[in-house]
């Protein structure tokens, strides 16, 4: 087994010799063992059969100077390094109520949600992390305010327009939402009570309007945003705008229904996981806001302030936090013998990282259940202590074991003061070895006859990272619950550690001593915190207003790579750092930094390459089902390269802050078989403007990302960001 990536250091031969000395050293033998054996040409039978032995040994000396997998393996343990297990892949799931519900309702954790199942693939099963408690709201407040300010101030309540009913909320007197000439910045705010659990819930607000004056703005682009407070800015909650049937406000004012006195329609609103309770201008609350925002071509403005007669508030469903993984509970491994070392095995492993309703149960004979600790190796257990080791990548639990060792320096001290008071004709080879070991107990050893029982959750894989609008069968019956989804693509789900990965690791541990001093230990360790989340890492130089003792680790999550052999690529979003791998990445390094260090982490600047190319096939090649296959393995070929995890020329990722070329493009290119010649190569960045990505519509000669940024590529018809490759034969250029 050969590891081309480690310095080629001698390897000691254990048995040097070859075939010809082992033919050699049998001749010579055959006088002493067989003296009437004369004849020893080359032609003997019995020379034939010496030669085929030799080569049979010679064989079995290859293999026995080779150092073998499982030796590999032991060293590292012998290190304190174990292959890490899968990392379950995150997302956030959005279950919907089948009906208005009067009283508070939670979703319990551990509800299963998978996809689709099919022929060839099983379904991908995602558990949710935590209770989802989706409570009733009650508007406190309607507010006005001229400006959108981070922090609003002169805010002008609209309190005695409206009168609270049992169905939410409903204004009785018709009123303007905005002043009567809207411009940009107007908003109004909705306080909601703060004492009802409302953390990621969905809320739906029914509004009816006035027929009135029309608002004059295009329906389908209102110029509008909802934002919700999160405790430090104002965030998106407006996922698409087919869940505003108000149009922004202007209901079917443009659909020829010029006869109704009065519309209605609805804003589905996605509240935030953090959405704590606030004070501003002495209104307390949770907060809401709608702020107009400014004209374009596209987006027209108000022309006049929409007229609203009521407003009614509802939650219709939540959003939790997910894991890809299946609970296990309670599954009997099978009964002790009362022997030290016992080894059990989980019928599915891997075993995931352990939480807090994840535990060991051992059952004694007639006494009360025992809950044992995990701890990572039984150095420092003791025997009473009850504790065991699991191995997660193979699915194994073990018990201490009875060592037999040297005595303490105490011991080793009394026994040779007393070897020296008897006659060494008394004391035997033997006997001073057994008076010089002595057998240790580390950990408890469960009774015999008790029952092994073990709750666990396996799974993980980037498998898990399953794209948006992927999990929509709910595995666990609950009721009043309709329909659920996951908006976004599950993120930082990763394969279980190589055995090349972790002989990689090794230098890296044995030079930092798990503490996190110089820049390569933060990155190491940053790695190794996040369970095989988190793909590269980068410990970013100081800059000048950064203060003394802040590091900066800029971090790039895995993702799931076979949308690259599908032509796809792998969308921005994708590498997004969510709140849970942050916190656990950072709670990780912060028990191995120096005191006084503070810790950040970042993610690198990401700038969209869009690539469109002419090219010529050779003549073998200029046929239909030829020239489909060509131009996939150049898109492929495209995606991978540009890529933050397999990009760049080493495929290991693009380098941080390295431009793309129009060469780097042709060199990439001319590797792709069929290739004649090419013709014009155009990149096109792709720049993130709000919450959307733009294409800019006039090519450049190279695109540089800044600083420690990175490239990427990824197709979205809508944004036009994939790549497009032009065939040009003698007639025409065929686009594809």
């Amino acid at each position: 087994m050969n590891f081309d990536f480690l310095p080629q250091l001698p390897s000691s031969r254990l048995d040097d010799r070859n075939f010809d000395d082992l033919v050699e050293e049998c001749l010579l033998r055959i006088p002493r063992y067989c003296p009437e054996w004369t004849d020893r040409n080359v032609s003997d039978p019995g020379i034939t059969l010496v030669e085929l032995f030799a080569w049979l040994t010679d064989q079995m000396l290859l293999r026995f100077n080779q150092i073998p997998r499982k030796n590999y393996i032991a060293f590292l343990e012998l290190l304190g390094i174990r292959l890490q297990p899968p990392t379950p892949a995150q997302v956030r799931l959005t279950f919907y109520l089948s009906t208005h519900l009067l009283e508070d309702y939670t979703i319990p954790w551990g509800t299963e949600v998978a996809t689709e199942r099919t022929e060839t693939q099983e379904a991908i099963v995602f558990t949710t992390d935590q209770d989802m408690e989706i409570g009733q709201p009650t508007l406190k407040h309607i507010l006005s305010a001229l400006e959108a300010a981070n922090t609003p101030q002169s805010l002008h309540d609209r309190t005695e327009e409206w009168h609270p009913q049992q169905d939410g909320l409903t204004v009785i007197h018709e009123f303007e939402l905005f002043p009567r000439k809207p411009q940009t910045g107007n908003s109004f705010y909705l306080a909601v009570e703060p004492d009802t659990p409302l953390e990621g819930t969905v809320l739906k607000i029914a509004f009816t309007g006035a027929q009135g004056t029309p608002t004059g703005i295009d329906p389908k682009h209102p110029p509008r945003r909802w934002e919700a407070w999160d405790g430090e800015s104002w965030i998106n909650i407006l996922l698409q705008e087919a869940d505003d049937t108000t149009n922004g406000f202007s209901f079917n004012e443009n659909s020829g229904d010029g006869d109704r006195s009065e519309q209605s329609g609805e804003v589905i609103l996605h509240l935030p996981e953090c959405w704590p309770t606030s004070t501003f201008d002495a209104y307390r609350g949770r907060w809401i806001r709608c702020t107009l925002t400014e004209e374009s071509n596209r987006q027209p403005g108000y022309a006049n302030s929409p007229r609203i007669k009521t407003i009614a508030i509802y939650a219709i469903g939540g959003s939790v936090q997910a894991s890809q993984c299946v609970l296990i509970e309670e599954e009997i491994l099978g009964i002790s013998d009362g022997k030290p070392g016992q080894s059990f095995e989980v019928e599915t492993a891997p075993i995931l990282e352990r939480r807090g309703e994840e535990q060991l149960l051992v059952l004694p004979l007639g006494k009360p259940p025992e809950i044992w600790q995990e701890v990572e190796d039984f150095a420092q257990s003791k025997p009473q202590d009850r504790h065991y080791v699991i191995d997660a990548l193979a699915g194994t639990i073990q018990f201490g074991p009875l060592i037999r060792e040297p005595q303490t320096l105490k011991k080793q001290t009394q026994t040779r003061s007393y070897q020296q008071q008897v006659l060494p004709q008394e004391r035997s080879p033997a006997s001073s070895f057994h008076e010089q070991m002595i057998e240790q107990q580390y950990g408890a050893i469960p009774p015999r006859g008790a029952e092994i029982i073990f709750s666990y959750r396996t799974g993980g894989g980037k498998k898990g990272n399953v794209q948006a609008n992927a999990l929509n069968f709910m595995k666990t019956a609950i009721p009043y619950i309709d329909s659920v989804t996951n908006y976004q693509a599950a993120v930082n789900g990763a394969d279980a550690e190589s055995l090349e990965r972790a002989v990689l690791r090794a230098p890296q541990t044995l030079r930092s001593h798990d503490r996190a001093v110089t820049a390569s230990d933060f990155e190491a360790l940053t790695l190794k915190g996040s369970g095989g989340a988190i793909a590269r890492a980068l410990c970013l130089p100081m800059s000048a207003n950064q203060a003394a003792g802040s590091v900066s680790v800029c971090v790039v999550p895995q993702a799931n790579t076979d949308l690259i052999d599908l032509g796809q690529g792998i969308a921005p979003d994708n590498f997004n750092l969510n709140s849970a791998l942050r916190d656990r990445v950072l709670h990780y390094l912060d028990e191995r930094r120096l005191l006084g260090t503070q810790l950040q982490l970042q993610q690198p600047n990401l700038v969209g390459v869009s690539v469109q190319a002419e090219v010529t096939l050779e003549p073998a090649y200029r046929n239909p089902s030829a020239q489909a296959e060509i131009i996939h393995k150049l898109k492929v070929a495209l995606y991978r390269y540009l890529n933050p995890l397999t990009g760049g020329v080493e495929m290991t990722g693009w380098p941080f802050g390295r431009p793309v070329y129009q060469s780097d493009i042709i060199v990439l290119l001319q590797q792709i078989a069929g290739i004649q010649y090419l013709g014009a190569i155009l990149l096109f960045p792709i720049q993130k403007n709000g919450e959307s990505w733009q294409r800019q519509t006039t090519p450049v000669n190279y695109i540089d990302p800044g600083s420690f940024g990175l490239l990427c590529s990824w197709a979205d018809p809508q944004a036009r960001t994939g790549h497009s490759v032009n065939i040009l034969t003698d007639q025409s250029a065929v686009r594809i």
